[in-house]
């Protein structure tokens, strides 16, 4: 059995390095550093899931996330939010987007392997 693919989108190449190290035993890792080609990235990998910023330059993590779910090749890949935005109304507004789980920063290591594993093991 393949081993799974984390596709993690950040613009802040310290997040994706503390994401990777914390979740390299899961799988698979694959980055992208801005919307558009996180798409590219989920079309050319099909990743079991995607770890998702909120703020970044160009298209934001909602949009993103909106196109993500509108392309029956990425419609079904899961994606969590792990994000500086922290409000209830951005929370809504990322579920809302299609996003299954919003986690927010900073995060702690435990609970972001906890529920990507738990997500992974959903698929």
């Amino acid at each position: 059995m393949a081993l799974p693919v984390i596709l993690i989108v950040d613009d802040v190449l310290e997040n994706v390095r503390l994401l990777k190290n914390l979740l390299d035993d899961f799988g698979q890792i694959v980055f992208a550093r801005d919307g558009l080609m996180a798409l590219a990235q989920a079309e050319r990998h099909k990743p079991d899931i995607v770890l998702l910023d909120v703020m970044m330059p160009g298209m934001d993590g909602y949009e993103t996330c909106r196109r993500l779910k509108s392309q029956a090749a990425t419609r079904e890949i899961p994606v969590l939010f792990v994000t500086g935005a922290d409000g209830e109304s951005d929370e809504a507004k990322g579920l809302a987007a299609g996003a299954i789980d919003y986690i927010t920063k900073p995060f702690a290591p435990a609970i972001v392997r906890a529920r990507v594993q738990n997500h992974l093991a959903l698929v």
